[in-house]
């Protein structure tokens, strides 16, 4: 299970998704013209003073927890490919649930955002995802090929 390279991508999805829960990805800051300067950081624990921060924390979450998953489903490779494919889908979906916060905050507070580099993990996780699922489907392939000539 550890040998295989896609074991290692996949623990690196976990490392940086697990990172990504306590990093701030955003600093929202009020702009110069307001009369006191505020720099809220938004993460996936909170931060910002909005209601309803659940969505970030769950899409966050969810990163590492299935592709901790997927590593233990290495005897079941089509499945832990499909598993690839929809977490991979959920790393862009991060984008898009960050960028529903970004404008909910922008209308409720009239504030300024920053992008911090941790907001890049989510596409490198995406990345990883891509690369261990075409190492997963070609160890599917390798183990039919394999099949076909017993």
């Amino acid at each position: 299970m550890i040998q295989r390279i896609q074991t290692l991508y996949l623990l690196a999805i976990v490392a940086l998704g697990i990172a990504l829960i306590f990093l701030p990805v955003l600093q929202l800051v009020t702009p110069e013209e307001a009369a006191e300067l505020q720099i809220f950081e938004l993460s996936a624990l909170g931060g910002v003073p909005l209601q309803g921060l659940w969505g970030l924390l769950v899409t966050t979450a969810l990163i590492p927890l299935l592709a901790l998953i997927d590593i233990f489903l290495y005897k079941k490779r089509i499945l832990q490919a499909r598993l690839n494919i929809f977490l991979a889908m959920l790393c862009l979906g991060y984008y898009g649930v960050l960028a529903i916060y970004v404008w909910q905050a922008k209308l409720a507070l009239g504030v300024d955002w920053h992008v911090l580099p941790w907001a890049s993990f989510p596409l490198v996780c995406f990345v990883l995802t891509l690369m261990a699922t075409r190492r997963i489907l070609k160890d599917e392939a390798l183990v039919r090929a394999a099949d076909r000539i017993r």
